[in-house]
């Protein structure tokens, strides 16, 4: 049996190709996971704003100007979102344990990782809310009233 001889990176790269690998796809599903939830927060968003316009219009008749609306619904987005954020952040903690053995100069329990992660999902729910905000302030009281 002749004896293989390989240069040292080539060995470190054959050692690390499938860790690697696993922190490529799970890369991929995260981002797919923000989408996803980006998706979700819109549709949720848009379906209350809708279900709700009757009520935002009715508080644009009685005074309430669109930029308090605007601020209504973006308020109650952003309440839900951190809701479902320390939700997260408890699941998380419980799921570190799992992925420590994958983690390599970072400790598993890392603050800047986890305030990153906030700042992220919360700008996205930011986004995702926006445009439902924006068409409740464009609500006509008029109409809203007389759908009723």
């Amino acid at each position: 049996m002749p004896v293989k001889f390989t240069t040292m990176e080539a060995s470190l790269a054959e050692n690390v190709a499938a860790p690697r690998f696993r922190t490529l796809l799970l890369g991929i599903f995260a981002g797919l996971a923000v989408c996803l939830a980006m998706a979700g927060v819109y549709g949720v968003m848009s379906y209350v704003v809708g279900q709700r316009s009757n009520e935002l219009g009715l508080r644009m008749a009685l005074g309430a100007s669109p930029g308090d609306v605007f601020r209504l619904v973006l308020r109650q987005a952003l309440i839900l979102a951190g809701m479902g954020i320390a939700i997260g952040l408890v699941g998380a903690f419980a799921v570190t344990q799992l992925l420590r053995s994958m983690l390599f100069g970072v400790k598993a329990t890392d603050p800047a990782t986890y305030a990153g992660v906030i700042a992220l999902l919360g700008g996205v729910a930011l986004v995702a809310s926006y445009i439902p905000a924006r068409r409740a302030a464009r609500v006509d009281p008029i109409v809203a009233l007389r759908d009723e």
